[in-house]
């Protein structure tokens, strides 16, 4: 295969979640786990159907599922882990603790990273991590 004289560089990653509740997922994403909604697209009667998430340089887009397009919400997101890595996994789990988010404490991986796994109310598994100096 051969390579193109000029590459593009891939600057970040925005999963895009199908969700049943977009307000409630907004209010976990934004309220619980402390990202900023940045963008949001309504219908034509100024219902919000899609919208965009970010905290410290990463992103989560969350749109209103459509079960013809998306499947049904047991089969989505099957055999996808979102990994989202911070620098202190253990101040992280304090902080959405103290926002009302209940999930067990932080384990050590046998790979080194700290995790911490959050149950995400449309049944997506999402981890928050840290590495560690083993």
């Amino acid at each position: 295969m051969d390579v193109p004289a000029k590459t593009s560089t891939v600057q970040t990653l925005w999963p895009l979640l199908a969700v049943d509740d977009l307000q409630s997922s907004l209010a976990f994403w934004r309220d619980q786990l402390g990202f900023r909604l940045v963008g949001q697209a309504e219908s034509d009667d100024g219902q919000m159907f899609w919208c965009r998430l970010e905290r410290d340089g990463s992103s989560i887009m969350l749109q209103t599922a459509d079960e013809a397009e998306d499947g049904r919400a047991e089969e989505r997101g099957r055999g996808v882990t979102l990994y989202f890595v911070c620098d202190d996994v253990d101040v992280f789990f304090e902080e959405v603790a103290s926002r009302g988010v209940r999930a067990d404490p932080p384990t050590l991986a046998y790979y080194g990273m700290r995790q911490l796994f959050v149950p995400e109310p449309n049944g997506y598994l999402v981890c928050f991590e840290s590495p560690t100096n083993l």
